[in-house]
């Protein structure tokens, strides 16, 4: 039997089974992926037919290497998702203490506690002291909690590794560690389906030390990513200009979904350009009223208030969201 899945945003599924409709009728705000995806090319002929070999596993990371200004001493490894290396790092080391800085996105609990690691969720940077595995989601989903560089930095030493998942950093270059890898015990993960608007494609990065990042291919196996996603990678990651547009839409339109949310009886409490979070009082009547129009957001089974919502994509998307905030 299969196990239950662990809450999260994007299981439209369930907001049909519940409040009715179509996958088309909807409009899906509960996770942080960009609603207006990079405009990808149809993948190659080769890139479908052939077994993704080391030449295109290479091209990508570079890409990768080179938009993210990952530092030359550190190696950098394609996986499917951050997700897929969130599932391998407790493999790196024999089951010990992990500390995560919390809340945040529940996969890293899960993965370390499922490997038999003891997994404590700690309020405080300076509480992952002393731990064989210290995480810290930067910047921070839901709420947005930002650590500088030069923070994590001095964590690093606190802890035996420090895995710092940057899957929301493509919003803000300077919060990220990449140009500073290459010690042993330092990694990162970055995302590419969220700021890319492509996680359909299921790629994703883990960069740091070359011996760790070994170790990582070698659990991963061969052929860890498929071709039509390296592809992808390596064409959107070289996107200099959509990128920077990109990033400048997201300043522009932030303000316009907090004042949206204020004007509801909303208070802004965190977030980054790709979501936003809100206390609504009551999250889950907020994300009802919000479904009965079509609408899907994120509630979170450990706070009545918060409601986390993704930044809509077309002009239209945003008229249907706005005429169902004035209505609740």
């Amino acid at each position: 039997m299969l196990p239950a899945p662990r809450d999260h945003g994007g299981d439209l599924a369930a907001a049909i089974a519940r409040h009715g409709g179509t996958p088309a009728d909807w409009i899906d705000l509960s996770t942080g992926i960009n609603r207006r995806p990079y405009p990808l090319p149809p993948p190659s002929p080769g890139a479908l037919a052939a077994l993704p070999g080391a030449e295109a596993t290479a091209a990508c990371a570079a890409a990768a290497r080179r938009a993210w200004g990952i530092a030359p001493a550190a190696a950098c490894l394609p996986l499917a998702g951050a997700q897929a290396a969130i599932g391998l790092l407790p493999r790196l080391a024999a089951p010990g203490r992990a500390a995560i800085l919390g809340p945040t996105y529940n996969e890293h609990a899960a993965a370390f506690a499922a490997a038999g690691w003891t997994v404590a969720e700690v309020d405080a940077p300076a509480a992952l002291a002393g731990a064989d595995v210290g995480v810290v989601v930067n910047p921070n989903n839901p709420d947005g909690r930002r650590l500088a560089p030069e923070a994590l930095l001095g964590l690093a030493g606190t802890v035996g590794r420090l895995i710092v998942d940057e899957s929301f950093a493509d919003v803000d270059p300077a919060l990220s560690l990449c140009p500073r890898l290459g010690r042993p015990g330092l990694l990162v993960l970055r995302s590419f389906g969220k700021f890319y608007g492509l996680a359909g494609l299921r790629l994703g990065f883990a960069a740091g030390a070359p011996a760790e990042i070994d170790r990582l291919a070698a659990a991963a196996g061969p052929w860890p990513v498929s071709g039509p996603a390296l592809e992808a990678g390596r064409i959107a990651l070289a996107d200099d200009r959509w990128a920077a547009a990109t990033r400048a839409r997201f300043a522009a339109e932030v303000p316009r979904l907090d004042a949206l949310a204020t004007a509801a009886g909303w208070r802004p409490a965190g977030g980054t350009p790709l979501f936003r979070l809100y206390d609504t009082g009551d999250a889950r009547a907020a994300r009802d009223r919000l479904a009965r129009a079509r609408i899907w957001s994120r509630a979170f089974p450990w706070s009545a208030g918060w409601l986390r919502l993704g930044l809509p994509g077309s002009e239209a998307e945003w008229r249907r969201l706005a005429a169902a905030l004035s209505a609740a």
